[in-house]
């Protein structure tokens, strides 16, 4: 370069030139060489690692006199890095040792009684993604749907965007149009007051500098370019009661085995394209950076789903180090758990929930939380461990409730499908599955109790995917009775009382249960007044007739 550069004006030009055209390269594609940068971030210990072993053993490799110790050389370099692929990614060396990082990093809190659950979700994920497409056009898609707080209610909510197919369409349209549908309604409703007319010049299914996942990154500085990453997409209401995309950012941390954690959100606000706001997205793209340690200085981000799911079952798998280090190595696995994924399930855990911690003493918001149900390692052992609730919206704890310790002996999630099915013989199982097993707990006969709801979903024979029904059937399944009652979608409020109705006198018999703890709030009326009182007045009245008669 130094002897190009002395050649003469016309090289130096060039050289300028080149550079300047360089930087600019790399200023306006940042967003499309991010994931390399990303990469190096991830396993940067492991690259060194690497290439301190090649200068080592290339460097005895070329001081090496005869053929037969390179050749040795060369097979030690192969034998290395064969050795740690094997290790590291076919065994899963470096996931364990992330997952430990992560555990490690976790701020524990354990639960001594389960919170009660409350605006159950009625329709599973699928049936939404169904309906939403039933309710659009052919050159329109919906963005991924999630479940969020909007005003003072649960909402499935999703943009309707250009479709990926039709690119004119992604270059040159907005997103116009959200979808808000109620999470307890059996009949979500995606027209009226449901459909929000709203423009985002910035979306998901857009292209090039309007596509959001670009925007965003190219809203980062450069040290933000190395740690942080834009995950899942939400939209929701401000605190001034306008509708903005909210993207879910991971933050990867630690320098040995770099782990993902919750690295706050990028807002972007609604409002249509123009000149400025293309040059404002090409060079230092589009969005407001809130980070983790200031989301509760914003009311509509707290309690809030915002929280990636990608780092929430990190979080919940590296509950396996529980009993130490070596815990879920073979020869231990006392407290080795497993996230369960059921095969007929679309949409695995975590299960968005809202919570209600009132009368608890913990120190945790009511709300949405991501839940799991961990189970042990071994596909025979189908027990419930533990319930984990993961705060959705990034705040930094982890609530578990430890069901194993406690000697609970529940059914887990990978135990309900077959109670389903058994439950009621006469379905077309072929063709309809129980899926989403999420938790619904109550305080009935005198305790809290847990049960799973599932939802009861169908697809057509050739259907890879559920394709979901306008009234769903519902099944609850009492984890530690193994029973499963069938309640109405359309009646919410008598599915406490059809538990009842059921179990009661099984709880009775089992716990040694009175009226009084299965019925606390009925009303016990003492009548005998009542019937001395009729008695004297029938006995009053039949005298006077006789002495009336008497008397004729």
């Amino acid at each position: 370069m130094k002897k190009y550069w002395q050649k003469g004006p016309k090289q130096k030009r060039i050289i300028i030139i080149s550079g300047v055209v360089m930087l600019l390269l790399l200023f306006f594609l940042r967003d499309d060489y991010q994931p390399v940068l990303l990469f190096l971030r991830r396993f940067i210990f492991l690259i060194l690692i690497g290439v301190l072993f090649l200068w080592f053993t290339l460097s005895k490799f070329r001081s090496a006199v005869s053929g037969g110790r390179r050749i040795l050389i060369l097979l030690g370099i192969v034998a290395f890095f064969a050795t740690s692929w094997f290790f590291g990614w076919q065994i899963g060396l470096y996931k364990y040792m992330q997952s430990y990082n992560v555990f490690n990093n976790l701020n524990l809190v354990e639960l001594h009684e389960l919170p009660l659950t409350q605006n159950e979700r009625i329709q599973p994920f699928n049936n939404i993604v169904t309906m939403a497409y039933e309710s659009i056009g052919e050159t329109q898609e919906v963005s991924h749907p999630h479940l969020v707080r909007v005003d003072s209610s649960n909402r499935w909510t999703m943009a309707v965007q250009p479709a990926k197919e039709y690119t004119w369409q992604r270059i040159n349209d907005n997103t116009k149009e959200l979808f808000s549908v109620e999470s307890t309604s059996p009949f979500p409703r995606f027209s009226d007051t449901n459909r929000i007319p709203v423009i985002f010049s910035i979306g998901e299914s857009l292209a090039f500098s309007r596509n959001t996942y670009n925007a965003v990154v190219q809203r980062f500085n450069i040290f933000q370019l190395f740690n942080l990453e834009p995950e899942q997409v939400y939209y929701m209401k401000n605190d001034a009661g306008n509708w903005v995309q909210v993207v879910s950012l991971i933050r990867w941390k630690g320098f040995f085995f770099p782990y993902p954690a919750y690295g706050g959100v990028m807002v972007i606000d609604a409002g249509k394209h123009n000149f400025s706001d293309y040059l404002e997205r090409i060079t230092i793209g589009k969005g407001t950076y809130i980070p983790p340690d200031e989301i509760q200085n914003h009311p509509y981000l707290t309690r809030q789903n915002t929280l990636s799911e990608r780092v929430s079952r990190l979080e919940a798998q590296s509950l396996q180090f529980l009993a130490g280090f070596t815990d879920p190595l073979p020869w231990n696995m006392e407290t080795a758990v497993k996230i369960p994924d059921l095969a007929d399930d679309e949409n695995q855990q975590p299960f968005v929930t809202d919570f209600d911690f009132s009368g608890m003493a913990v120190d945790a918001y009511s709300g949405l939380y991501h839940w799991f149900g961990l189970e042990p390692i071994g596909e025979e052992r189908t027990s419930l461990s533990f319930s984990v609730l993961v705060p959705a919206d990034g705040t930094d704890k982890l609530y578990y409730y430890n069901h194993a310790a406690k000697k609970e002996g529940l059914a887990g999630v990978s135990a309900m499908p077959l109670k389903v099915i058994e439950s009621r013989k006469e379905y077309d199982w072929s063709v309809n599955k129980p899926v989403e097993f999420r938790p619904f707990i109550k305080e009935i006969a005198g305790r809290k109790r847990l049960f799973v709801l599932s939802t009861v979903t169908s697809k057509r024979g050739d259907s890879k995917k559920f394709d979901g029904a306008a009234t769903p059937d519902l099944a609850l399944i009492d984890v530690e009775y193994r029973d499963v009652v069938w309640v109405d979608a359309k009646q919410p409020s008598e599915w406490n009382e059809k538990i009842l109705k059921q179990l009661g006198d099984t709880w009775k018999a089992s716990e040694g249960l009175s009226d009084k703890d299965l019925y606390p709030d009925k009303i016990e009326i003492d009548v005998r007044p009542m019937v001395e009182k009729d008695s004297v007045l029938i006995e009053g009245g039949a005298g006077r007739k006789l002495v009336e008669g008497d008397s004729l």
